[in-house]
């Protein structure tokens, strides 16, 4: 795995955050988050309404900077001041945006290729065996590969957008409400298709979701964050020990307990 990213295996956690802390003028989001995650753990972060889950998420990788405190991750600062660094350590993780976020004016082909391409060093007959390997990655056939954005349904939209997000087999791979906008069936298949990839590839995943069955379907660890910080992290046994509101309210529903009892057992 990850002959196209560089920096190997190096020991320790995959994400490391210190002490971080995120302000918006007088609006406090975060305060002194510790967070670690391990190799090939996939970790459900929860949260209600406007905790900062999708902030902290930007964080981790890099599209925001914290007013206080570091991110790293395989080891390094994630807003590493050296460009070439950044690039390199940008290579070791894809993220699933919530809407896609799939360029309108490409082709599916183009899409997942476009990764590939930035990487300058693949001509375009391997970029073609890539992009077509990804595709059958994710279920979908070389046929596809010419239709336009504007052409998938909600399904298809977030498995192209995955195949790009692993288009560099990255090391990390990060969620944002990965099953958004879809039916249960297809949300249940797309939970299904992500798992068998994690296991397969061995991937280290980080997700916020809304979702019960997307959460207790794929969540190893879990993250709860309320009141500006972590409240309980853990297994689902770990967290459903842990006295408070959220996590009473949103655990103790009848879809959420069955989803992560399951987790739990």
């Amino acid at each position: 795995m990850n002959a196209l990213a560089s920096g190997g295996h190096a020991p320790g956690p995959v994400i490391e955050i210190r002490n971080l802390s995120t302000r918006f003028g007088d609006i406090v989001v975060h305060q002194d988050i510790d967070l670690e995650l391990e190799r090939g753990q996939v970790l459900g972060l929860v949260g209600g309404s406007g905790s900062g889950k999708t902030t902290l998420l930007r964080e981790i990788v890099g599209l925001l900077r914290p007013s206080a405190g570091t991110v790293r991750l395989f080891g390094q600062p994630v807003l590493d001041p050296d460009p070439a660094r950044q690039r390199t350590l940008r290579r070791r993780f894809g993220m699933l945006f919530q809407q896609g976020a799939l360029f309108s004016a490409l082709s599916v082909y183009d899409n997942i290729a476009f990764p590939l391409r930035e990487l300058r060093t693949l001509d375009e007959a391997m970029i073609g065996e890539l992009v077509m390997l990804k595709l059958a990655m994710v279920e979908l056939e070389a046929r596809h590969a010419w239709l336009m954005p504007a052409e998938l349904s909600g399904g298809m939209t977030k498995r192209v957008a995955l195949a790009r997000a692993l288009s560099l087999e990255p090391e990390l791979l990060v969620l944002d409400e990965p099953t958004a906008g879809l039916d249960p069936d297809r949300s249940e298949s797309f939970v299904r298709l992500i798992r068998m990839l994690q296991m397969a590839l061995g991937f280290t995943v980080v997700m916020v979701t809304h979702d019960p069955e997307t959460l207790g379907g794929l969540a190893t660890r879990f993250a709860v964050l309320a009141d500006q910080r972590i409240v309980a992290l853990g297994s689902a046994a770990d967290v459903l020990a842990v006295d408070h509101p959220f996590i009473r309210n949103f655990f103790g529903s009848g879809r959420a307990a069955a989803a992560i009892g399951k987790a739990a057992a």
